[in-house]
């Protein structure tokens, strides 16, 4: 576990960088997806798909490169590998497959390392023009981001060493210590239903906050469990298995308890730039998916047969 905890600690350390180029402003002037989370009822229906062009896509045009938030520490997911310094994973596959489609060159993207917590910061404030960060997609961010259709499914589960008591999302954690990113579903799922787990740190959203049992970036949680600080950390299960992979002595318990879409996330109002992911979605559904599946997750997350069929908005 010592060896995994000094990798882990490596990739969180990592500094990203392209090059100062400014913030991603690009702003459309399309509509907003529904604003009332009490009137939700299929928050992954999308806009149908274009490749036509509007303000925000014309505005990455002109600047030549497409600036995608993304996350540095998830192994398989988007993590840079330690012997080439290249940034890899399935949401990077992604997001170069959108850069292709934009500006014609998979190079032609700036990756931006923002937090879990700082995603939805940072589409809002110009930052970056889309996130591909094994964001889930529901009723609540709606009401924040524009997203595309979903390109994956997950669900919430519950990682801890393997000899541990803790056997999943349930009365075993009582009493324990239980690691989740500040702004993630994992974090809302505690709030609803811990089971008397100990999952809030002492002074949490405080100057003071000690940033044990909530963290800015949910590997944080591996490192945390490593170190002895938590008991358990409950994450999506695709993020989970890659840091399974990462330590051989930690494992998924239990069974996923919830289900959840990952989609791309742009600023609300930008339509054309999510219907033109949209679009690159429906060419990306027919084959690139299943080899980037292939190549990064089929080996920890068995048994996936091909991504999720989108769905569109009719209104």
């Amino acid at each position: 576990m010592a060896v995994a905890c000094g990798l882990t600690a490596a990739l969180t350390l990592v500094p990203l960088s392209r090059g100062d180029i400014g913030p991603a402003r690009v702003s459309g002037a399309g509509s907003v997806l529904p604003a009332k989370a009490d009137t939700c009822r299929d928050p992954e229906a999308s806009l149908p798909p274009s490749s036509a062009d509007g303000p925000a896509v014309a505005a990455i045009k002109a600047r030549g490169r497409l600036i995608v938030g993304v996350d540095q520490n998830s192994y398989r997911w988007g993590y840079r590998d330690p012997a080439t310094g290249r940034l890899e994973g399935f949401d990077i596959d992604l997001a170069r497959a959108i850069a292709q489609d934009l500006l014609g060159s998979r190079d032609a993207v700036v990756f931006r390392a923002i937090p879990t917590n700082q995603r939805i910061a940072a589409l809002e404030n110009g930052t970056v023009d889309l996130v591909v960060r094994t964001m889930t997609i529901n009723c609540k961010r709606i009401r924040q981001v524009a997203f595309s259709t979903a390109y994956f499914q997950a669900g919430q589960q519950v990682l801890a060493p393997e000899n541990s008591p803790v056997t999943g999302y349930d009365s075993s954690l009582k009493g324990k210590r239980v690691c989740s990113a500040e702004g993630s579903t994992a974090y809302e799922a505690l709030e609803r239903q811990s089971f008397g787990a100990v999952f809030r740190d002492r002074h949490e959203d405080s100057p003071q906050d000690e940033d044990v049992h909530t963290v800015p970036n949910q590997l944080d949680c591996l490192v945390r469990l490593q170190m002895g600080e938590v008991d358990a950390v409950v994450t999506d299960n695709a993020l989970a298995a890659g840091q399974a992979a990462q330590d051989p002595a930690v494992t998924l318990k239990g069974r996923p308890f919830t289900t959840e879409y990952y989609g791309v996330a742009a600023k609300l109002g930008n339509d054309d730039l999510v219907r033109r992911v949209n679009q690159v979605l429906v060419d990306y559904r027919k084959g690139p998916w299943t080899k980037a599946y292939d190549r990064w997750l089929r080996t920890v997350l068995p048994g996936i047969s091909g991504p999720p069929a989108p769905k569109y908005r009719t209104n």
